[in-house]
């Protein structure tokens, strides 16, 4: 049950997507002066090393966020500056950055003032550093190590009683928090899915969040994989904000195929890890679609892996 740890996984094509659109989320609803209470109900560890021992054992920030930030600041040689202009269209990657993605690694550059990203902020940290000083943070974390390691991170920003951090399952104990007083809330969920169950259990959860507080912003983070439950989720997440009258957006990245491959020669199996992922937001912010719209082809073009990187955007209600 707890063998999963985002510690292997930090700063990867995944966090690139998520991180971009809760950002995004959270600007938008900060511009209001009352207070705004989010809940992470898997908060992890909430800070990590990419020059540690987990990231680096799996090294998925380096087609991630190393791969965007390298992309981002790489200036052209004096040799390639010196030649004349060619007429063509100037490839994708050469176009200036879209906001939304320029907004993300913005934020990772605030924890990381010498540049590149040896630090990766987790949701909490990213939340944290975006909140007032009146907003609320609940963060949930079951794995006792990440629960342990997390409770060390939080107490290190002395932030008192504006983060509560509990070692309870999320999605069980979160929605006591909804609707919080000032009736304005962004709830996270990005569990590892490492179990089956883990799809049913958002459904779930989503059901009730929506039933105590029908105008909170739900954002549901899910890995995009060869089973059955994974590409359920989005169209049932769909049609439980149909049915309650919401608006919904559903965003997704691909990077690479999801196909098995076996070698001719040594005969090993290869699997191609994680290639896919999404975002889907009930009660979204308007602002959200139209920056995505300009951040998804971009994220394919910098961290796409072969032809079959792409990505989709929707939403309705």
């Amino acid at each position: 049950m707890f063998s999963y740890r985002h510690a292997f996984h930090a700063g990867n094509h995944a966090d690139v997507l998520k991180h971009t659109v809760l950002i995004a989320t959270l600007d938008h609803l900060l511009e209001k002066e009352a207070a705004l209470t989010v809940v992470d109900t898997h908060a992890g560890a909430g800070l990590y090393r990419l020059d540690g021992d987990y990231a680096g054992t799996s090294g998925e920030a380096a087609d991630g966020v190393l791969r965007l930030l390298s992309d981002s600041k790489a200036p052209a040689s004096p040799a390639e500056s010196a030649k004349p202009a060619i007429k063509k269209a100037a490839p994708e990657a050469a176009a200036p950055l879209a906001d939304a993605i320029a907004r993300y690694l913005s934020v990772i550059g605030d924890f990381n003032p010498k540049g590149g990203a040896r630090v990766y902020p987790g949701s909490p940290f990213i939340v944290q550093h975006l909140l007032r000083d009146h907003d609320k943070l609940k963060l949930f974390e079951l794995h006792p190590t990440d629960a342990r390691t997390l409770d060390a991170n939080i107490a290190q920003l002395e932030a008192g009683r504006q983060i509560a951090v509990l070692r309870d399952d999320g999605f069980g104990s979160a929605t006591k928090f909804l609707p919080p007083p000032s009736r304005r809330a962004l709830v996270l969920m990005d569990p590892s899915y490492e179990m089956k169950t883990d799809y049913g259990r958002v459904l779930d959860f989503m059901a009730e969040a929506l039933k105590r507080f029908a105008t909170g912003t739900y954002a549901v983070w899910y890995p995009i994989i060869p089973r059955p439950e994974a590409h359920d989720l989005p169209r049932r997440l769909k049609t439980m904000a149909t049915k309650a009258g919401k608006p919904w957006l559903h965003a997704t990245l691909t990077v690479k195929s999801s196909k098995i491959t076996k070698d001719a020669a040594s005969g090993e199996t290869h699997r191609p890890g994680l290639p896919a992922s999404g975002m889907f937001l009930i009660n979204p912010p308007y602002t959200l679609k139209p920056l995505l719209a300009a951040a998804l082809p971009q994220l394919v073009e910098r961290l796409g892996q072969d032809r079959n990187a792409a990505f989709s955007l929707d939403s309705g209600g």
